[in-house]
This record gives structure tokens, C-alpha cells and sequence, in this order.
């Protein structure tokens, strides 16, 4: 994705069901859960580098001792920055015990994180706001252990206000804009019911039944109490992905399949989903079970995890990135005119290199297609060098553009600020022979087209093509997101600057004050929940009216007439097609899963009309 955007956290959680001394006897390691935790941490180091935290539970502990751990860090390394300090108390107690690390029990007593339950976060900070106090987990502290309760997640919600409504809580500062500041408090609310009626063994089930189904968002959450009970939980539409693997010696949870599978060495059908509206559960003495907490709705899993965020390691969404650029070669062939002798592929940024070899496989599918087609028609007529020729003829790959590390500035004068913006990508020259070739490069998406424009578009003139296409492997992205991807700006994505532009050029925009209006009326009879308005601001134009619309805002206006810019976008329905078991679209067609999707967008559409640069959240 060559314009960044902040998404996605990644959810790391791990039970041992043996002694310390069993992983120490087998693994050579006393601290086997903690090094497994920083593995399937780092393995998903890509959902999250604005920060992270971990969260220790011990069993067993004498009254008077700790039992419930926490530690956060939102450092520029904030995974190693944890582990780091861990690694530093260890060293500490072997300055003066030396062997401590063969005697599990002094271990378990000495650090405070040598715990049998574990939970892990990464955080992107999809509100902007990235201290230390917004990473997860948070905790709720008690005296009764059963009413501790440790809490992460990846996930929005649409409806906190109401949330602290429904519990009568008059929230803080702080808990107003935290989305699980709210859910923590709602869980912690049933839980505290439960335990008065069950002390210290409250029935993790009920709390569940009666606090999830209240949450209007996708998530994926995991929790620890501090008596020994754990559960992971995913939503009634499956929005926000999970995957679990059991055996003898641990429970493990994880949003990445392929995390796992890396951690622990074990294969594909190992690592099984936890399905929607579905809940792990284990209890104090490590025996599991899986509860429908919520009854599964239409599954509407996130496509955005197989497009770009999840990594791509994982075998599944390796096959459907490659789909997805397979599916666009027909619609560039077209475009190029099949003229694959004066182009050249290539792929920005690194992110798309999947999709961009789906896409040469098309072109390869084509151009050795027409190579049988032409080695025929000649018959007994050709030469040896004739025949080689045609033979060892290639789709035109070139490494076209390279991302520089972050560039740092103290200029403050836009102009010159634009100027850094150019060099973020470097190029390669030589590879284009100028006003000669045409240059396609494949981006996994474009939300709003800056760098596109500020940076790629700029460099790419450079080398003086004929014709750029610039290929995306997503739909265009018209709607906010509200359940955990960051946008939330109508005004921001490039899409929806191109409908408003094509609006003003037709003389219709009182479409978008009409809309305005609507969409008040619905806010004053409390029903923005019932439709997303803003669908009718993209209805008078076709998609490629808006993706041609496209290709001249991403061109900078000094380089108008110096070579075309084209835009090609992946439809819909090969987008379902390539990844058909995440079906959720919502930033692409504005069909919400949940009444809270349709609000957002409503609200957004009105804060873009009044100039307001906020979140519609």
C-alpha cells in the first residue's frame, strides 16, 4: 500500500497446561511460554509498531503475593523494548542466584511475568493517539482474584457512548476515547455481577452472553482473570480474524494462522479459525472448551486482511494475492493494447509483489498462447534463429521503484516539504527506453492517492514512459472503515475527492446538498443507523468515469501532457472471487455489516460538508 495507513492490531495469547519444570525438563527452558509469546509477537509485528504491551497471570500464588502482571511500551521497537526488560530482570536475579533458571519455582516467585496465562498486543493507534496508555492490555484491579481481569483486542466500536449509557457510567477523559476503556468496563460490570452471586468462580459464559452482544463493532478480544480463567472471543460476523491450536502442552490464539504455525512448527490444518460469535475458553486448571457466545450472523470477514495486512506468508492468502493480480491481467492487456514488446511491469510498493506476480502470470498465460498461435501458422517456414527468437521472448519485469527508509525533515514550508515528500521512493534508472515504453505498476490499493501523486507518479516521470498504469489490486475504497482499519475521512480517499469533482464539473452538486440535508433530517429522528446516504454521491457516474477521474488527480499538474496516467481498479467480483471466504466490502460498497457501519458514514459525509476534520466516531 503506497499510501500508509494505520490498521489492524495483532492479538498474541498463550496458556501452558504443564509445570514450569515439564517445559524446563523438555524444552530447556523455564521461560518456554515467554519465548513462544515474543515469537508469535514478532511473527505479527506487521499489525502493530505503534506499540504493545503483555499481560501475566499466575496460579497458585499464596495470598499477599501478585498474581495479576502488566507492562506496555509504545518505543520505536516497543516488542524488543518488552522483552528487553524481561531479559533485564532475569539477569538481575542470576547476578546473585546464578542457576535460577533451574529452579522453576524460585523463577515463578522472582518474575513477575513467569506466568501460565499470557496475552500479547500490538497496537496501531487507529485514533492517533499513541501513548503508552492506549496500549493493550488494559486491566481492571481487584482483591478478589476472579474480579481481575486483564483485557486486549483488535477491533473498533461504533457505539461506546451508548456502552457507558447502558452501565450508567459517567466515563473520564481518558476512557471517552478508548474503545476498549469501554469494553473493559462493560465486561468488568457482568463479571463483578456474576462473582457477587459466585465468588471467585464466576461463569465466564454468562458474562460473555450478556456483554458482547452489546458491542456494535468487529473484534477479536482475549481477557485473563486473575483466578486462573482466560477466553479468546470473536464477533457474530467474523470481521476481525482468529485461529487457535491446542495440545497437550499449551493453548495458543493468535490473529495470524501463520504466526502460529511458525512458532510451533506445525501444519496448515493444525491451526484451526475460531469461528464467528464463537469463544475459547479455558478454565483454572487448563481443560478448554468452545461456546457459541453469539448466535453467527452473515459472515463478513475483513477482505482488506487478504489484500494487504495479514502477511503473506500464510499459503492461503498467498494463492488469493495471487488471484487478485491474475484477475487484472485481461483488463490490462486490453488496456496496453497487448503490446507486451513496449512495456514493462513493475510493482509499488513491496506489499504488492504477490499480487504483481499473479499478474505476470496472466501476461505469461497470454504471450505463450500467441507463441503456439504464431510457431503453427509458419509451418515448415522458419528459421532456427526465427524460431528462438519467439521462444525465448519474456514479459518485461523491471524492479522500477525502491522505498527509501523514512525521511526525516525540519522543513516546514510546504513547497520545499514536497519537494522531501518526492524522494520517499528512488528509481531505477535504464530501464525504460523513453517515450517508448509504456510502464504498469501494481499497488495492492490506493486510499488517497498522495504519495501516488506527491511521490511515485513524480519519479516515475523521470524516466520518461510513454503511458503509466497504475494497477490496483483493490476496488476503490469509498467508505470509511469503523472496525479497525484507519479511515475514517470521506475527504481523504481519492475515490470520493473524484465523485465530488465530477459533480462540481457536471454543475450537480446540489446532489451533495441534498444529501446534507437528508442525512440531517435522519440525525434529528435518531435514524442515521438505517442507510448509508452517501452511496448516492458515487450513482451518476460509472466506475471508470471515477477511475479516469482518478488518474488526472494523481497527475501532478506540471507534468499534464508530458505522458498519459491510467488507473485500472479490481472489480468487485473478482475480488469475491479470489477471496471468497472474506466477504466483508464495506470500505469498497458501502454495505455495513452492522447499523453502527451506516452511522459512521452518514456522520462522516456531514463532517466533510461542515469542514470538520474528524472521525465520524
Amino acid at each position: 500500500m503506497s499510501d500508509e495507513i494505520k490498521h489492524e492490531c495483532g492479538l498474541a495469547y498463550i496458556r501452558l497446561r504443564k509445570p514450569f519444570s515439564y517445559y524446563l525438563q523438555k524444552h530447556g527452558a523455564v521461560t518456554y511460554g515467554l519465548n513462544k509469546l515474543y515469537l508469535l509477537m514478532e511473527k505479527q509485528h506487521n499489525r502493530g509498531q505503534d506499540g504493545a504491551g503483555l499481560a501475566a497471570v499466575k496460579l497458585n500464588t499464596e495470598p499477599g503475593n501478585p498474581f495479576l502482571s502488566r507492562m506496555r511500551s509504545n518505543a520505536q521497537q516497543p516488542i524488543a523494548d518488552l522483552f528487553f526488560k524481561i531479559g533485564q530482570e532475569i539477569a538481575e536475579l542470576e547476578k546473585y542466584q546464578p542457576d535460577i533458571k533451574l529452579h522453576p519455582g524460585l523463577m515463578k516467585g522472582h518474575l513477575p511475568f513467569l506466568g501460565e496465562l499470557l496475552l500479547g498486543h500490538l497496537r496501531y493507534g487507529t485514533q492517533g493517539k499513541n501513548n503508552v496508555e492506549f496500549c493493550h492490555p488494559f486491566i481492571k484491579r481487584d482483591l478478589m482474584p476472579g474480579k481481575n481481569l486483564a483485557l486486549a483486542g483488535n477491533f473498533n466500536l461504533v457505539n461506546t457512548d451508548e456502552l457507558f449509557d447502558l452501565i450508567n457510567m459517567d466515563p473520564g477523559v481518558f476512557q471517552k476515547q478508548s474503545d476498549l476503556a469501554a469494553m473493559l468496563e462493560v465486561l468488568h460490570h457482568f463479571l463483578s455481577q456474576e462473582d457477587e452471586q459466585h465468588p471467585n468462580a464466576a461463569d465466564i459464559i454468562k458474562v460473555l452472553k450478556k456483554s458482547t452482544p452489546l458491542f456494535d463493532g468487529g473484534y477479536t478480544i482475549g481477557g485473563l482473570l486473575g483466578n486462573g480463567f482466560s477466553f479468546v472471543m470473536r464477533d457474530a460476523h467474523g470481521i476481525r480474524p482468529a485461529y487457535y491450536y491446542i495440545n497437550d502442552e499449551v493453548i495458543v490464539a493468535a490473529s495470524e494462522r501463520a504466526a502460529i504455525r511458525t512458532t510451533f512448527n506445525v501444519g496448515e490444518n493444525e491451526v484451526l479459525e475460531l469461528m464467528p460469535g464463537m469463544a475459547l475458553i479455558v478454565d483454572d486448571a487448563g481443560n478448554y472448551k468452545l461456546e457459541q457466545i453469539l448466535e453467527p450472523k452473515e459472515r463478513r470477514a475483513c477482505s482488506f486482511e487478504r489484500i494487504y495486512f495479514s502477511r503473506g506468508s500464510d499459503e492461503k492468502i498467498y494463492r488469493e494475492r495471487i488471484a487478485l493480480g491474475h484477475h487484472l491481467s485481461k483488463t490490462v492487456l486490453e488496456n496496453i493494447n497487448y503490446d507486451l514488446k513496449n512495456t514493462i511491469f513493475s510493482y509499488i510498493p513491496n506489499t504488492a509483489e504477490v499480487a504483481f506476480y499473479g499478474l505476470v502470470k496472466g501476461m505469461e498465460e497470454y504471450l505463450n498462447k500467441i507463441k503456439v498461435e504464431r510457431i503453427l501458422s509458419w509451418g515448415n517456414e522458419f528459421t532456427p534463429e526465427k524460431l528462438e527468437e519467439m521462444v525465448t521472448r519474456k514479459i518485461r519485469q523491471e524492479k522500477i521503484a525502491i522505498k527509501d527508509v523514512k525521511l526525516r525533515t525540519f522543513i516546514t514550508e510546504d513547497a520545499n516539504r514536497n519537494e522531501m515528500v518526492q524522494h520517499v521512493y528512488d528509481i531505477t534508472y535504464g530501464t525504460v527506453r523513453p517515450n517508448e515504453d509504456t510502464l504498469v505498476v501494481i499497488d495492492d490499493s490506493i486510499v488517497r492517492g498522495t504519495t501516488l501523486k506527491e511521490s511515485i507518479v513524480r519519479m516515475l516521470a523521470r524516466l520518461k514512459p510513454k503511458k503509466v498504469v497504475v494497477v490496483s489490486s483493490a476496488p476503490q475504497i469509498r467508505y470509511p472503515d469503523c472496525y479497525g482499519i484507519d479511515m475514517s475521512k470521506l475527504g481523504d480517499f481519492i475515490a470520493f475527492r473524484a465523485a465530488t469533482a465530477l459533480l462540481k464539473e457536471r454543475n450537480m452538486e446540489h446532489v451533495l446538498t441534498e444529501l446534507q440535508e437528508k442525512i440531517k433530517e435522519m440525525q434529528r429522528n435518531n435514524q442515521l443507523h438505517l442507510e448509508n446516504v452517501v452511496r448516492h454521491v458515487y450513482k451518476p457516474f460509472t466506475t471508470q468515469e471515477i477511475s479516469d477521474k482518478i488518474a488526472q488527480l494523481i497527475t501532478p499538474v506540471e507534468l499534464e501532457g508530458q505522458f498519459n496516467v491510467e488507473v485500472i481498479y479490481q472489480t468487485i467480483e473478482d475480488l469475491h472471487d479470489s477471496c471468497p471466504t472474506n466477504t466483508g466490502d464495506w470500505y469498497f460498497t458501502g454495505n455495513y455489516p452492522t447499523p453502527g457501519g451506516n452511522k459512521v458514514v452518514n456522520k462522516a459525509f456531514l463532517n466533510y460538508m461542515e469542514g470538520k476534520n474528524v472521525r465520524g466516531y
